[in-house]
Order: C-alpha cells, then sequence, then structure tokens
C-alpha cells in the first residue's frame, strides 16, 4: 500500500535553491558592499543564468527585502535569548540591552547598513519585513518604559547614541573595540540624564 507523501520536494528544492541565493547574496554584500551587489554576480555565485533568478525574486529589490527581513528576525532571535533575563538593576539592563544590540550591529558591516541606514537607493522594505523591525523596537520601548524610560525623545536619543557608536565603530575602527570600549560610559552619561537609577 502507497502511503501519503510526508514531504514536498518541489518546495523543499525551492527553498534550498533561494536560501542558496541569499547566501550568495550575503557573501557578496560582505566583499563589494550592500549597495554594490548585482543579480549576474549572485547568479553566478550559485550556478545559474541570471534570468533564472527571477523565477525565486522578482527585482534586485526583493532580494534586499528578504536579506532585510532575515537580519531583523536574525536580531530579534539573538535578542529574545541574550536579554533574557534581563538584569533586576535597570542600570545594568539598560547596559545590557544596548551592547547585545551593539555587538550585533558591530558584527556584520552589510547587515548593519542593510538594517539601520539607507545605503541602498530606491530601496524601502516591505510591510512584512519592516513590521519585523518595527516588532524588535516596539519591544525595546516596551523594556525601556519598565525601566523608567517613557518619553519617545529619550529613547529616540538612546536610540542615535547605541547607533552612533556603530557608525564609528565601522567607520573609524573596523574590527577593533575603540568606541565599543565607550558604550558602557556613553549609556551611563544618557541614563544620568534620563533618571535611569544606577
Amino acid at each position: 500500500m502507497v502511503g501519503n507523501p510526508t514531504r514536498n520536494r518541489i518546495v523543499e528544492r525551492r527553498a534550498a535553491t533561494r536560501r542558496e541565493i541569499l547566501d550568495a547574496a550575503w557573501a557578496q554584500a560582505r566583499e563589494v558592499g550592500i549597495a554594490s551587489i548585482t543579480l549576474r554576480d549572485i547568479a553566478r555565485s550559485v550556478g545559474m543564468q541570471p534570468p533564472s533568478l527571477y523565477s525565486h525574486f522578482d527585482s534586485k529589490n526583493a532580494v534586499y527585502d528578504a536579506m532585510y527581513g532575515e537580519a531583523w528576525a536574525g536580531y530579534e532571535a539573538h535578542a529574545a535569548t541574550a536579554l533574557a533575563p534581563l538584569p533586576d538593576r535597570p542600570r545594568a539592563a539598560v547596559q545590557r540591552i544596548g551592547r547585545v544590540f551593539f555587538d550585533f550591529a558591530a558584527a556584520d558591516l552589510a547587515r548593519h547598513q542593510l538594517m539601520n541606514q539607507r545605503t541602498i537607493p530606491g530601496f524601502e522594505p516591505s510591510p512584512e519585513t519592516y513590521a519585523i523591525a518595527v516588532r524588535v523596537l516596539d519591544r525595546a520601548i516596551e523594556v525601556l518604559a519598565t525601566l523608567g524610560v517613557t518619553e519617545r525623545a529619550d529613547i529616540d536619543i538612546w536610540l542615535a547614541l547605541v547607533g552612533g557608536l556603530v557608525d564609528q565603530q565601522h567607520a573609524n575602527d573596523p574590527g577593533g573595540d575603540r568606541y565599543a570600549r565607550l558604550l558602557e560610559r556613553a549609556i551611563d552619561m544618557w541614563a544620568d540624564a534620563v533618571g535611569v537609577p544606577a
């Protein structure tokens, strides 16, 4: 007796090909810069003709969109583990939140640029992938609120502070720790200003 198939091999192959394309796009982004990837080079690296890519992604921006969603989903999963549980002391909790984001963003320039900067002319994430970034930000705002930080301007300064240090790290000491070493001090200055207990 023939049983019902439990696997759809066509869907599995398609998913594996998409994964291979995205892996090639990330590799190229890390080599030549996120804004300089080309579908032709991606296709070449996965052994297919450029027109064949269009059966998986309808444009280069669709590749960027998948990468954007992957990057934010990766951070969301990483933060869920790295921030659980948060320290009981509010100042230590704020420090941990900043450090987890800083380290994730500083570890990969291409990923950071795609997630946090507008380096790709004409690219905007789709509502579906942007929703992941919004969910991450909303979660951070909720956590900061539990620590007594509720003013949106204070949250915006915190985001700019941590993001700015990531930018400086990438720009002025890639692979080093010059700005990573300043993070705790900068967050303490901000926390003093907004009243997060030491």
